[in-house]
């Protein structure tokens, strides 16, 4: 979860709200959001016990063609697009412009990072597995170490801290589309049900990691973005990407600032790492239900099965994406659409309840998700007005989704 948009989002956000007390409150409802989610998302993978995400759940509990339509979004928007997005994060932070070569052309080392990581699991999963989870520990122990010594020389090098912060007007508007843009922060919540086929007792595992992780990672985002908004001078990071090496730069000078532009490359090299994991079994798992294409199906690699084709599919699509759009576009498209699919996933523990569930759990379970939706939507139309293009990019993938539905309908009916 902790990966590009801790680190890139709250600059943008500070543009459009103009306070920081702003910003950090949308971080903190962002957060109570994401919870809900991660309780819904829970329940859900207590009833289907498989791997295959928005797709399996939408296409079990509604109809095929709705959970074909939330594969294709994974692919596009859940999947491609965010591995894009950390990519081309991970090459802001790795090798800013001002060090950058002249001969350097754009998106070289994001390509090759997203390349590395199909290559790497594509060969064995414990392998890949090992590496994602020692990726995720070092991130861990260094987001820690910096959060300790920046609160360790607080307030006597936060120059923020000794600046006014402007009463800037509230918007309804902004704050939505800032909370758009934050979702895409937690989106990451619900990384665990894509592989929940391979999880030990996943009926308990599963929901726990969900709940834990999100808990876990909205402690360090509110920490992460109190250092990023009241360390620096605001001016300085106003409108800004790299938020956390301005931040660092402002409290600990060079030596710091070098050291953070290495643990948030280390952060987003794991965000690319386990989207890459997790992705290519959306894919895997609809081809072997029949509604993609059989060259996604998974390959034998020892006594694992490992969907190397549609790895490398994803590994293509992304690379091209990095190529093609820029951070911002995709903030945008990202936020609205995941978040938009993933409201629609929780709405099916509405017509879900188990037989045997007591009136009271239900009860609870079902006002939990009602606050996800809920809030979602909202969030999703209050953006929508503000920012338009974010609707067309979504109505453009729902388009694209139902249309192939039907192309591959249509020819599995005439075999």
């Amino acid at each position: 979860m902790i990966g590009a948009g801790v680190f890139t989002t709250s600059g943008f956000s500070l543009g459009d709200l103009g306070s920081r007390q702003y910003v950090l409150l949308a971080w903190g409802l962002g957060g109570l959001v994401a919870i809900c989610g991660a309780i819904s998302y829970g329940q859900l993978a207590q009833r289907i016990t498989e791997s295959g995400g928005e797709y399996l759940f939408l296409s079990r509990m509604l109809h095929p063609s709705v959970g074909f339509v939330a594969g294709w979004v994974s692919l596009l928007a859940g999947f491609t697009g965010a591995i894009a997005f950390a990519a081309t994060a991970f090459e802001a932070y790795a090798l800013p412009e001002s060090i950058r070569p002249d001969w350097y052309v754009q998106g070289i080392i994001s390509i090759l990072s997203i390349v590395i990581f199909g290559l790497l699991h594509s060969i064995y999963l414990r392998s890949g597995l090992v590496a994602q989870n020692l990726v995720v520990t070092l991130k861990l122990i260094l987001l820690v170490a910096f959060i300790v010594f920046a609160f360790s020389v607080f307030p006597d090098r936060w120059e923020g801290m000794e600046i006014e912060s402007s009463q800037a007007d509230f918007s309804i508007y902004a704050i939505a589309s800032t909370l758009v843009w934050i979702s895409l922060s937690f989106s990451g919540f619900n990384a665990a049900i894509y592989v929940t086929g391979e999880v030990v007792e996943a009926k308990k595992n599963v929901p726990r990691a969900l709940l834990l992780g999100t808990l876990l990672v909205t402690l360090f985002y509110l920490a992460l973005n109190y250092i990023f908004l009241f360390g620096p001078a605001p001016e300085l990071i106003q409108g800004k990407l790299a938020i956390a090496g301005i931040a660092s730069q402002a409290i600990g000078g060079n030596t710091l600032a070098m050291l953070v532009r290495v643990i948030v490359s280390i952060a987003l090299l794991s965000s690319v790492s386990s989207m890459v994991i997790a992705g290519p079994r959306v894919y895997a798992k609809m081809a072997n239900d029949g509604v993609f294409p059989k060259f996604f199906n998974t390959t034998m690699r020892g006594q694992t099965e490992i969907p190397v084709n549609a790895i490398w599919f994803q590994v293509l699509l992304a690379s091209i994406v990095v190529g093609a759009t820029t951070l911002r576009s995709l903030l945008d498209y990202l936020g609205f659409t995941l978040s938009v699919s993933a409201a629609v996933t929780v709405a099916c523990i509405f017509w879900t309840r188990k037989k045997r569930e007591s009136s009271l759990r239900h009860l609870m379970f079902s006002s939990i998700a009602l606050v996800y939706v809920s809030t979602t939507i909202a969030l999703a139309v209050l953006s929508a007005i503000s920012r338009p293009q974010q609707l067309i990019g979504f109505v453009a993938t729902l388009t694209t989704g139902l249309l192939l539905y039907f192309i591959f309908h249509r020819s599995r009916r005439s075999e």
